[in-house]
């Protein structure tokens, strides 16, 4: 078992090491350039379809801002709080930077794989509409075994990623912040989590397209409450950014210090892991949206990035910064809960903390049910939905206590490995996402 262990952790540095790190980012950076900088060209477009657009008809199962809100819940989790401060942490402040510049490449790719997926969906025995890398590699490439391989990996990662690590961080925010013991925390989340999934897939975009604008909203509240008291601060924090992106950070306070490759290592690891870029979930719920193109459903995905890794990140990145807690030598959602404990008045820091960590956590954990659910549906068709689910709420009670520490550690590299085939079909659907664009914006169809 100790060999096996040792296996799986060799195995998991290559996952998501510097070649993995590479590999993400390299196909970010081709597919700006082969899409002409869509996320810069087309962000308009991107921000008035995700907040003005009218209704369209066309094909699907649920709306796109519904599929927007569903594919927000599954990234904007603990990464976007305890995850920045992670990286600042070990980085630096120049994490920051680099974090920022994978979600700019992150946008063309979270673009481009939801385009390509929506291309090749399909209606399952339900009726309910099905994407992703599995219906792509299977259709568009003839490769099942390679779309199956795909939803192996998403069925199993989900229940680490998606599951008891979020539920972990639910029951240690409640038991920090209110003195809630973690097996009451877990029976509350998992009989919370079964009122949502269990309806499926209407009702995870039902709660899931009134929490997040909330949630989104109460955390970015909070942030600026704190920037606009240290507003003298962020000048400072944004050339200690700027700096340590380039030149590394001397040590300073309870901060080791950190070199130019620390800072990128971790700024972008921590931004992949947030906005999942690459990792090709996203698409498995924007492809059940209705549309009347691939390319106006795929113009929510740079949005999504947006929210996520531009502005959320980058708030909670300089809410560490200006109040000085990157020098406390904390880490992770400790770091966070100081930097806000500073920032606001009367204790609401660690409030503010908690009940940020409980709704992103929650938000997670019904946002990817759906994921595993379409990967075991492809494999085995819709009677393995139902029971999916019932497992997946019993999984939520045993992250919650603490327990199978073993399958997050495993989890986590199926997650990492979900890039490999992915990648495969959005790099190999390269002339199709151009005949996409092409096709969308010659007819005149950008209203």
């Amino acid at each position: 078992m100790d060999r096996l262990l040792e296996l799986h952790a060799s195995l998991n540095a290559v996952v998501w090491g510097p070649p993995m790190m590479v590999l993400l980012i390299g196909a970010g950076v081709i597919l700006t350039i082969s899409t002409g900088g869509v996320q810069f060209r087309r962000l308009g477009f991107a921000v008035r379809q995700a907040l003005f657009a009218k209704h369209v008809q066309g094909d699907g199962s649920v709306t796109s801002f519904q599929a927007l809100s569903a594919s927000l819940a599954a990234t904007v989790g603990v990464g976007n709080i305890a995850g920045v401060s992670t990286a600042i942490s070990l980085g630096g402040p120049g994490a920051l930077f680099w974090l920022f510049f994978s979600g700019v490449v992150g946008m063309a790719t979270k673009f481009a794989e939801i385009a390509v997926a929506l291309h090749y969906r399909e209606p399952d025995e339900r009726g309910v509409m099905r994407g992703g890398a599995m219906y792509i590699l299977s259709k568009g490439f003839k490769m099942p075994w390679l779309g199956a391989l795909f939803a192996m990996f998403t069925g199993l990662a989900a229940f680490g990623i998606g599951n008891m690590v979020q539920a972990n961080s639910v029951a240690d925010a409640a038991k920090t912040g209110f003195g809630v013991p973690v097996e009451a925390s877990g029976l509350i989340l998992a009989a919370l989590t079964a009122a949502v999934v269990v309806g499926g897939l209407r009702r995870i975009v039902e709660v899931t397209q009134v929490l997040i604008p909330a949630m989104c909203a109460f955390y970015v509240l909070a942030t600026l409450i704190v920037l606009a008291r240290f507003a003298d601060q962020i000048p400072g924090a944004i050339a200690l950014v700027l700096e340590g992106a380039f030149e590394g950070q001397a040590a300073i306070g309870g901060f080791a210090g950190a070199g130019v490759s620390q800072a990128l290592r971790y700024g972008i690891a921590r931004g992949l892991f947030s906005n999942e870029a690459g990792l090709g979930s996203a698409p498995i719920v924007h492809a059940s949206a209705v549309t009347d193109h691939p390319v106006r459903q795929a113009s929510y995905g740079i949005f999504g990035v947006l929210v996520d890794t531009i502005i959320v990140c980058q708030l909670t990145g300089l809410v560490v910064l200006t109040t000085g807690a990157w020098q406390s030598g904390l880490t992770g959602a400790a770091l966070s809960a100081s930097a806000f404990k500073i920032g606001l008045w009367g204790g609401w820091g660690d409030v503010a903390v908690s009940i940020a960590l409980i709704l992103f956590a929650f938000s997670t954990v019904v946002g990817w049910a759906y994921y595993g659910e379409t990967a075991v549906t492809y494999l085995f068709g819709w009677r393995a939905a139902m029971p999916y689910r019932v497992v997946w709420i019993v999984f939520v009670y045993i992250g919650a206590i603490g327990g199978l520490e073993t399958i997050w550690s495993v989890a986590d590299t199926l997650n990492g490995l979900m890039a490999v085939p992915n990648l495969i079909a959005i790099l190999g659907s390269i002339a199709l996402l151009r005949q996409l664009l092409k096709e969308f914006f010659a007819k005149g169809e950008v209203r």
